[in-house]
């Protein structure tokens, strides 16, 4: 593949063996980039009826890298994934909590970890195939393709990290990024993009908590109608359900049931199969742990919250003294411990940074 004269300026790119970080090593190179892939070893472990995919996808990734004639490295990521992202996902769950374990990846591993470990190496960037895009002075900007906007993800990284990070797909739509790829002859742009828990592969939740949880924790009881008090059925594990969770109830009603009230000192889950329930609405969200991308504090004002990963901008006020958000309109419940990303409301498509619900935000009766 014919590359531009050499800028001189070295990346370190993430490369997991999908289409997109292999896309955005062809753009790199075009670029003229002197460019290392690296694979970010961060989970191993099969659970007992899925094998981790970290080994397919690792070869994925090498064979990308081969091809377009990259030096390539493994970086071991086990330790600080399983303190930074693990483990705080399980205790999440254990509190009763709904966890973003890719904010928390986002944040403590692939733009810390590995970006320390990159410039350490000498290297000028750091990439990934992430759809964001970076300005001059490091403020996260939403990606061209809309639908592919990756950017609440990314709403607890910093600055300085962006300063040095390129996203060269940020720039393109998917179907762009596959024509490259097709174009490239890469093998990778026949590959399912990944699901599941980050970095661990299309896991399902319930047996990923049954298999690092204590079984005392996995508390049983009843699902009871939260207007009627009618006993509908019986739970597996309170902690395996969220707020709105409307799937995998098991039901004898052939209505539509959802999730409304959880308490991690009563074993019971109360439902309804009302949608305009008040318990499943909110005008307000306390938060813990608010994050500012510049490093500075948020300050109060209007933004545009970002509740859930492709839902919509909605406009809203932040109360920076009590860390509370109060939506222009009724907002459909979002579980503790899940991350809203905050949105200039005065310049287009800029992430300045997240938070995380705090249960006590968004208790109910």
């Amino acid at each position: 593949m014919a590359t531009m004269q050499k800028n001189k300026k070295t990346v370190v790119l993430g490369m997991s063996g999908g289409v997109d970080s292999s896309v955005a090593a062809v753009l790199l190179l075009r670029e003229g980039y002197d460019v290392r892939g690296v694979y970010m070893k961060n989970w191993s472990k099969d659970l007992p009826s899925m094998r981790c995919p970290w080994a397919r996808d690792l070869a994925d990734a090498k064979r990308t890298a081969v091809r377009l004639g990259l030096p390539f490295e493994v970086w071991d990521f086990e330790e600080e994934y399983r303190k930074s992202v693990v483990d705080y996902m399980l205790t999440a769950y254990a509190d009763g909590e709904t966890p973003n374990p890719d904010v928390m990846c986002n944040q403590m591993i692939k733009f810390d970890a590995f970006a320390r470990k990159a410039f350490a190496s000498g290297a000028d960037y750091i990439a990934t195939g992430h759809y964001a895009r970076v300005s001059d002075n490091g403020e996260l900007m939403m990606a061209r393709d809309a639908k592919k906007d990756q950017t609440y993800f990314l709403c607890r990284v910093s600055s300085d990290v962006l300063r040095r990070t390129l996203f060269p797909v940020g720039e393109l739509l998917k179907t762009e990024v596959k024509e490259i790829a097709a174009s490239e002859g890469l093998d990778a742009i026949n590959k399912k993009e990944s699901m599941g828990v980050c970095f661990v592969g299309e896991a399902n939740i319930k047996e990923f908590l049954r298999e690092f949880l204590p079984a005392e924790a996995i508390t049983t009881g009843r699902v009871v109608d939260i207007d009627s008090g009618e006993v509908m059925g019986y739970h597996d594990g309170q902690l395996f359900y969220t707020i709105g969770q409307r799937h995998g109830l098991y039901l004898t009603s052939d209505l539509p049931y959802y999730v409304v009230v959880k308490n991690v000192n009563d074993s019971d889950i109360f439902v309804t199969h009302n949608l305009n329930h008040p318990n499943l609405w909110t005008r307000e969200l306390l938060l813990k742990n608010v994050h500012n991308i510049s490093g500075l504090d948020l300050e109060s004002g209007k933004y545009f919250i970002r509740v859930r990963h492709q839902a919509p901008l909605v406009e809203a006020t932040f109360d920076a003294v009590d860390k509370k958000i109060i939506f222009a309109d009724d907002q459909k419940m979002v579980a503790s411990g899940q991350t809203v990303a905050f949105y200039s409301a005065s310049t287009d498509g800029v992430c300045l940074g997240g938070g995380i619900v705090s249960s006590d935000g968004n208790s109910t009766k």
